[in-house]
């Protein structure tokens, strides 16, 4: 997966929805670890994949794959 660094480095985003997604992406991480999924930027032990699909699905109404990507994200998978 390419960060969004390189989607900016190479124009594919433009500075606006850069700090847009970084907004975004930092607002989940600080979400999950507010539930309790995450401490110190890392997916506590126990915290199965599921729980926290089942709560991005739940309250913001996303779909699997949606939810899915957030989880790399939490997971440190995607940038």
């Amino acid at each position: 997966q390419r960060s969004l660094l390189d989607e900016f480095i190479d124009g594919e985003i433009g500075k606006g929805e850069l700090k847009q997604k970084q907004k975004i992406t930092s607002d989940f991480k600080e979400l999950a670890e507010k539930k309790g999924f995450t401490e110190n930027g890392k997916i506590k032990d126990g915290v199965k994949a599921t729980q926290i699909t089942d709560w991005l699905k739940h309250e913001f109404e996303l779909g699997h794959g949606h939810a899915m990507a957030i989880y790399a994200l939490l997971k440190g998978k995607k940038s």
